[in-house]
């Protein structure tokens, strides 16, 4: 017997005309409908029957994923994390009513508007090959050379990162979010649906500022990091 849970997907704008909703999890979605806020729910799905399933969770997950991208592509949706549902219809409209202002504001904030992940991956050094046929002088000063040649390149790499990544807040501003990690950088980056081609024409525009960094953008999603 399937639980009476109302596993829950996304909020949005109680829309006007009839939205397409995909297959979930299961089976069909629903639309729940609050005073000006909607939510996209999926009945009878039990989260703590599956925990112990890994294939049976990554199922969800990506079934989670999906029907939110299928739902931002015609209107825009505020994404729930994976594994937020409510026990009754009840208490998901109570949820919704005391949280009307703080969900209006999100939404109101990524109206018409997509993610864009772009990664900044920094070019490897060339390794120091020994000198062929060489004395032990030759090889000692090249390696020396090498590690002048070395350190000039991490001192522009780090200039390089520093000026991109103040060049991209100078133009999104309250609109990106920056995750430095040692192996990469990741910008996201709110953009209006718009400017899709204006954005390309900025990373290859970039991408020629830094030749020591390579700049891989991905494609449009949901506003994850946004809500």
């Amino acid at each position: 017997m399937r639980s009476p849970n109302f596993y829950t997907y996304a909020f949005l704008n109680t829309p006007d005309i009839p939205l397409y909703l995909p297959s979930g999890n299961l089976g069909q979605l629903l639309l729940i409908h609050g005073h000006k806020l909607s939510a996209v729910v999926e009945p009878g799905i039990s989260l703590e029957s599956s925990q112990n399933n890994d294939e049976e969770v990554i199922k969800m997950v990506l079934a989670h994923d999906r029907v939110i991208c299928e739902l931002s592509q015609q209107t825009t949706v505020l994404p729930l994390r994976f594994g937020t549902y409510f026990n009754s219809e009840e208490t998901l409209l109570n949820h919704i009513e005391s949280h009307a202002q703080e969900y209006q504001e999100k939404l109101d904030h990524i109206q018409g508007k997509t993610e864009y992940t772009l990664k900044l991956i920094p070019r490897k050094f060339e390794e120091l090959a020994k000198v062929s046929g060489g004395n032990g002088r030759d090889y000692f000063l090249a390696k020396k050379l090498h590690y002048e040649h070395q350190k000039s390149f991490i001192g522009d790499q780090n200039r390089e990162k520093n000026h991109l990544i103040n060049l991209i807040m100078d133009v999104y501003r309250s609109s990106a979010i920056i995750q430095d990690y040692v192996e990469e950088v990741r910008l996201h980056l709110l953009v209006d649906r718009h400017d899709k081609t204006l954005l390309f024409k900025q990373v290859l525009t970039l991408q020629e500022k830094c030749p020591h960094w390579n700049l891989i953008l991905g494609e449009p999603l949901p506003p994850y990091h946004f809500v």
